[in-house]
């Protein structure tokens, strides 16, 4: 009798072991999510609401929807604000590019959206393609830390950078008129939005990179991450990205190709 009951307690840990619930994923009771508040490829707030309305927010909601779960999202100042909101169990989720060097410190899901990066310069710059970038010579401002600064400092050869401290577009005009750099990356929404409201400026035509946006989850945590991996497959497939990036108006940015199975 008692290696009945042993055999049934097994079997029912077994086939329960590997489901996680509501309670397990969001110990908190409700869904946290964080995004970079200055980046609108991801989400934007609403100055006098408060709401955040994007591609991130409409996927923190979807989450914590098949979760049953309620859910709130803010934006923070940066890339590490979100890392460490999720290292320190501040929030469940965060939003950020992919990159190996922020991948030691939390899992990635696959990306779900690319944004495309490419060069702000002046009107009357010789710089007309990406290809005239990297050359000796040539300076480029960059957000110190972004997914642009890490993927530059990989691949240029000839070019020398100068790193911008969180980023600011304001920075990089002054660097620009002053003639500190010949041109300054970022994602092609930022720089459209900036460019349309300051004359004198234009983009190149090409992209430099595509910037994987995907979702974080605290290390080792790989319950959340399945279900985060699981939502963006199918918001893929159902066409509910392609629909938050339009919904959005965002400029430059495509959804992620599926992730090619292991061989």
């Amino acid at each position: 009798m008692k290696m009945r009951i042993l055999f049934w307690v097994v079997a029912g840990a077994l086939l329960t072991g590997g489901a996680a619930n509501a309670d397990d994923l969001v110990p908190a009771g409700t869904l946290r999510a964080t995004f970079i508040a200055n980046n609108p490829v991801q989400a934007v707030t609403d100055a006098k609401s408060g709401e955040v309305t994007g591609p991130a927010a409409d996927l923190a909601r979807e989450l914590a929807r098949r979760l049953k779960v309620p859910f709130v999202i803010k934006g923070v100042p940066g890339v590490q604000p979100v890392i460490d909101s999720v290292k320190n169990g501040e929030a469940e989720i965060g939003f950020v590019a992919f990159d190996p060097v922020r991948a030691a410190q939390v899992d990635f899901s696959q990306p779900y959206s690319l944004a495309q990066n490419t060069y702000l310069v002046r009107e009357g710059s010789p710089i007309r393609a990406v290809a005239d970038v990297d050359r000796p010579g040539v300076r480029i401002g960059v957000g110190l830390n972004d997914a642009g600064d890490y993927f530059l400092t990989r691949t240029l050869k000839s070019a020398e950078l100068k790193r911008n401290p969180g980023g600011d577009l304001a920075i990089a005009l002054r660097q620009l008129e002053a003639g500190e750099i010949d041109a300054y990356a970022a994602n092609r929404q930022r720089l459209h939005a900036f460019v349309t409201a300051h004359p004198g400026l234009r983009l190149v035509p090409d992209n430099f990179y595509g910037v994987e946006q995907s979702i974080i989850v605290a290390k080792g945590n790989k319950a959340l991450l399945a279900q985060v991996e699981g939502l963006i497959e199918e918001a893929r497939a159902s066409g509910f990205i392609a629909a938050a990036i339009a919904r959005a108006g965002l400029v430059g940015v495509d959804v992620a190709p599926p992730r090619e199975p292991a061989r």
